[in-house]
């Protein structure tokens, strides 16, 4: 019996793909070859059991191959693999006995440490040669690494740079994040994510991820089953259809569930093991990707209907099969009509978390929470206005009314009354009601009919404007003034990505508003000086809240999500702004204290899964905090035996 590990520790042996079709001898050899390589999932993996008599085994088969006839093929070196030999019809069997010494150590990211690897460990894992001489530090290595990105001038060259740190060195990778989050957060994240997405066919190099095709169907948990890492807790999955707001990207989308993930990591700590993105491939009706030669994904327009619901089923169905009630399924970028059914039929039968409703809602209340120590009042003193009426719209707007039905001991019917959407056709009145799509319908209230969003603003005087419509430039001079006329200080919430897909900037806002608007965005923005007085814009991004939820999830073994988590979410992040912030124009913190704002968020998330009693990891720990923190994941080198 063959046991073959892609981190399997025997020592020098170098050994790989020892097969020949031509050699009766190493025919022998790959069929009797018995290896043992037992390694352990502790920490990072690193323990490792020998045995000497395997290691002597495999020695003398090793010289039984060496006296087989030198092949002339290949330039006289010797033809091992058989593959020189063998005609392009003819079959070659990849055997690989992977030692994680040596080469195979260099070029393993989950124990590579380049030039950081010490004299002893270069002895012990037969590394002298391989390396230059110089020892130096994983510090030294995050400066040499920021400053080789910081010489690319486009962003995407930046985010290229990054993933393949991530495929050579995973420990660097994370390092270097987590120490310069600020800077790179939007290279590896939105906006440039969305940018890879669009040209990941060109820029594909290595499986970051899972594909799940309808190729796939009937096979699914076969298929997940071919994933390395075993102990996933949690799991992203797109269907690729509306990617940002940059539409229907199809396989390409695999972007975003890699970038989520490794946020998951870095500001939420939880480990990379235990992390999965999958992409689930049904087509695109994307013409261009359809007819671009470079397109990875299906060839085929969108599965939809019965064929699509079957698939997905059978994908729910085979996640919780394999990795059990616990693991968390983070939904990212699914179209409406899919986002909301998807939630609502597996919201009671598995942990599922969709960050576009829910996260975003999370993080818009947790600033609107905030924005009420700047404009003194509650959230139920004021109106809103939302431009979009989609998943993120509507999301958002449904957890604002929840919070509002917290706070004044009203029915949530009540709370919606101050919430008021324009879609695509203009304000969502109750006339309109039977044209309506299920969600939007509990935001049809009485009045006329109203077409643009400005008349909307006259009419309804809103207190905040959030857009979320997924189109650039919507608030424009006219509507941002109209807002200012109306309030000493408007709250306007411009939240849709990429940048180019902005309701308007924050030069824009503050401009146009005197300089009084309380502002936020989805996409970062640079700080805006207006009399003199620099303004510092808020970004409400998800990143602030979906690691630190789903550590909550995780460290407390909950098994289903709650609104009552995303509102204790919400109140966690509002409660880490400081007077400091405020005085900047901020309605969030810094993100250079992310890991310990996903800590306090984790906690509070936990301790209403215990409440609520949807927590399985008993006892409840006396500390949540200390105990969010112990478990996160560090990506110091550790040192080798």
């Amino acid at each position: 019996m063959m046991s073959l590990s892609r981190t399997s520790f025997l020592n020098n042996l170098g050994v790989s793909e020892l097969y020949n079709p031509v050699s009766s001898k190493q025919k022998r050899y790959a069929a009797s070859l018995k290896v043992v390589a037992s390694t352990s999932r502790t920490g990072d993996r690193n323990g490792t059991v020998v045995m000497e008599s395997v290691v002597k085994e495999t020695r003398e088969a090793l010289t039984a191959v060496e006296e087989e006839p030198k092949s002339a093929v290949g330039g006289g070196v010797q033809d091992v693999y058989g593959e020189d030999s063998a005609t392009e019809d003819q079959f070659v069997t990849p055997w690989n006995v992977s030692v994680a010494s040596g080469y195979t150590l260099l070029r393993d990211p989950h124990h590579n440490k380049g030039l950081a690897f010490n004299d002893k460990e270069r002895d012990a894992h037969y590394l002298r040669g391989l390396l230059p001489p110089a020892v130096v530090s994983q510090d030294l290595q995050v400066k040499k690494m920021m400053h080789n990105i910081r010489q690319y001038q486009l962003p995407l060259h930046k985010y290229m740079a990054m993933m393949d740190l991530q495929e050579r060195n995973q420990k660097l990778f994370y390092k270097l994040l987590i120490a310069n989050v600020e800077e790179l957060l939007p290279v590896v994240y939105t906006p440039t994510v969305g940018e890879a997405c669009q040209k990941y066919g060109s820029i594909y190099m290595r499986p970051q991820g899972l594909y799940i095709s309808l190729n796939e169907k009937g096979r699914i948990l076969e298929v997940l089953r071919n994933w390395p890492e075993k102990n996933i807790q949690v799991i992203v999955v797109t269907d690729g259809e509306r990617i940002l707001g940059l539409g229907d990207l199809g396989c390409q989308g695999m972007g975003i569930p890699v970038g989520k993930l490794a946020l998951y990591t870095a500001l939420g700590g939880v480990r990379p093991s235990a992390c999965l993105p999958i992409t689930i491939d049904v087509g695109t009706n994307n013409e261009e990707l359809l007819n671009d030669e470079f397109y990875i994904g299906l060839r085929q327009k969108r599965a939809t209907g019965q064929e699509y619901a079957e698939l997905m089923h059978e994908f729910m169905t085979a996640v919780k099969q394999l990795y059990g009630e616990k693991i968390l399924i983070q939904f990212e970028d699914f179209a409406n009509h899919n986002a909301f059914d998807l939630l609502s039929k597996y919201g009671t039968t598995h942990l599922v978390f969709n960050d576009d409703i829910q996260g975003t809602a999370s993080v818009v209340l947790a600033g609107l929470i905030a924005s009420q120590k700047v404009v003194k009042g509650a959230l139920s003193d004021h109106r809103y206005l939302f431009l979009g009426a989609g998943e993120a719209g509507t999301g958002i707007a449904e957890l604002i009314a929840l919070e509002i039905a917290k706070q004044t001991n009203t029915p949530v019917e009540e709370a919606r009354k101050k919430i008021w959407l324009v879609d695509s056709k203009g304000l969502i009145v109750s006339s309109r009601r039977e044209s309506l799509q299920h969600f939007k319908k509990p935001w049809a209230h009485e009045h006329e009919p109203v077409k643009t969003l400005v008349d909307a603003i006259n009419d309804i005087k809103p207190t905040v404007l959030i857009g979320t419509s997924g189109v650039g430039k919507q608030f424009t001079k006219e509507v941002v003034e109209a807002m200012a006329t109306i309030n000493e200080k408007p709250i306007i919430f411009s939240l849709s990505n990429p940048t180019s897909q902005s309701e308007c900037t924050a030069e824009e806002a503050y401009n146009w508003s005197q300089g009084r608007a309380i502002f936020a965005s989805g996409s970062p923005f640079p700080p805006v000086e207006y009399e003199g007085k620099v303004f510092v814009p808020g970004q409400a991004n998800n990143a602030y809240i979906f690691p630190g939820f789903g550590l909550g999830l995780l460290m407390s073994g909950t098994i289903r999500v709650h609104d009552e988590m995303l509102l204790a979410a919400s109140e966690a992040l509002a409660a880490q702004v400081s007077q400091e912030n405020f005085d900047k124009g901020m309605l969030y913190p810094p993100f250079a204290n992310i890991r310990k704002i996903s800590a306090e968020i984790a906690a509070k998330v936990a301790a209403k899964a215990y409440e609520l009693g949807l927590a399985t990891r008993l006892p409840q720990p006396k500390d949540l905090v200390k105990y969010a923190e112990s478990c996160m994941y560090c990506p110091s080198y550790r040192n080798y035996r």
